[in-house]
């Protein structure tokens, strides 16, 4: 597979260069992000040397070391060295716990291989099994957090041989002007092919390899097989509400009002039944949560919201995901890319990837519901509220031409005094219009 250009590798540069001798770092992510790659390339590249030891498949050798050594740092440094046939040099080598969750007393002694101060090091692992495997043990306060999400939009086109091409959109965006109409068009084309690749990066390494889409997707089944077969692994009743919800999902963002609704999924149920499948999915990063205020006022509580919506990591995994359960069929979807024109469900579809773009550009995701009056029975909706200072941003996202967005225009006019900018997001070029900035879906993350 190829190794592909990951902007979580300047965090952990700046890491490197400035708190290594403070902290370890935990990269955690949902399954086939890419961590294990980016953590060994940049081992690779940034040191002298470096032991990785894969917790996933390791051998009983490095585990017995482990539990011999693990009251003696100097000892267990030495013994590892010599097992894994590795020098490490103090001040110029990396040592990796991959899939550190496997073993969680490895995890334990980083508070003291860190005091050590010989080497610098990375654990990476799932946040759902690195929740439930610490119940015994101490967690170390020598670690910083960093999250790894699928590949955006940029990572994509750095992948594809597009570098140019992200330049140019941050420029337009920057100077508040429309891109010339034939390059808005070509970056439409080749973000509608990231909708469909999605970013997990063995998807997009075979469509840079291939250009084929059935092998591409292909790829992303097995991702999702991969996801189900983790689920069918949770004990207890949360694995079977896991997996109700995950099937679900399409069809919960598919129509007019988005949010998580029970019933959808199990008849006359309610949100606390699904609450343990719910929060292992959240967890496991299989999926973004976004949350309900009635009040958007960026200095309250935003998580108080009952209501929320739930967002898959990746679109190219819900396309996927979608195709399985017949919401989509894969002939229309190809057919609408050739076309040049996603026309079917693309409401579901650009929402789903502005979340996530948005999500991981380090925004959380929160959503606005409100009534124009006390006693009315429509609820009106903001996709997406953003704080920017004292203010707040709200966004919508809109997948046809339309122009016509009431639920804005009131919520625009009952709170004008704590609005920055209002941004719809579309597919057409960029443009102001009154009050409104209108920007291309592929500007999302430069919100």
């Amino acid at each position: 597979m190829n190794v592909f250009r990951r902007k979580i590798y300047d965090e952990l540069l700046d890491w490197k260069n400035k708190w290594a001798r403070e902290y370890a770092v935990l990269l955690e992510g949902a399954r086939r992000v890419g961590k294990s790659t980016i953590v060994e390339e940049f081992a690779k590249n940034e040191y002298d040397s470096y032991l990785l030891i894969d917790f996933n498949h390791v051998e009983k050798d490095i585990i017995s070391v482990f539990k011999t050594y693990s009251h003696d740092i100097d000892k267990l440094l030495s013994t590892l060295q010599m097992v894994c046939n590795v020098r490490l040099k103090p001040g110029k080598s990396l040592v990796v716990f991959d899939e550190v969750q496997k073993y969680p007393k490895a995890r334990e002694l980083i508070k003291y291989l860190v005091k050590d101060g010989r080497f610098d090091y990375i654990e990476t692992g799932s946040l759902i099994t690195l929740k439930q495997n610490t119940r015994k043990i101490q967690i170390p306060s020598e670690e910083m957090h960093f999250r790894m999400y699928p590949m955006d939009f940029e990572e994509w086109c750095w992948a594809c041989g597009f570098e140019d091409m992200i330049g140019i959109i941050r420029e337009a965006y920057e100077k508040r002007g429309p891109l010339i109409e034939p390059v808005h068009r070509s970056v439409m084309e080749q973000f509608k092919t990231y909708m469909l690749t999605g970013g997990m990066p063995q998807a997009v390494s075979k469509y840079v390899e291939t250009h084929d889409m059935a092998d591409v997707e292909t790829v992303k089944k097995v991702i999702l097989d991969l996801y189900r077969d983790d689920m069918s692994k949770i004990g207890g009743s949360a694995g079977t509400k896991a997996r109700a919800i995950f099937e679900e999902i399409p069809s919960m963002l598919s129509t007019h009002r988005k949010n998580f609704r029970p019933g959808m999924i199990k008849k006359n149920s309610r949100q606390t039944y699904f609450t343990p499948g719910i929060e292992w999915l959240v967890s496991a990063r299989i999926c973004e949560r976004c949350k309900a205020t009635t009040d958007p006022d960026i200095t309250s509580n935003l998580n108080n919201g009952e209501p929320f919506k739930c967002y898959l990591l990746d679109t190219g995994l819900l396309m996927s995901l979608a195709f399985d359960n017949g919401v989509l069929s894969m002939p229309e979807v190809y057919s609408a890319f050739t076309r040049g024109k996603l026309s079917i469900n693309e409401g579901m579809l650009f929402e789903n990837v502005a979340a996530q773009l948005l999500r991981s550009s380090g925004k959380e995701l929160h959503y606005v519901e409100f009534k124009e009056k006390e006693n009315d029975k429509n609820v009106h909706e903001i996709d997406f509220i953003l704080p920017k200072g004292k203010k707040i941003i709200p966004v919508e996202v809109k997948s046809s031409v339309s122009s016509k967005h009431r639920s804005l225009d009131i919520f625009m006019e009952r709170y004008s005094k704590r609005i920055d900018e209002t941004i719809v997001v579309h597919s057409r070029n960029m443009k102001a219009d009154g009050k409104i900035l209108y920007i291309p879906i592929y500007m999302t993350s430069l919100i």
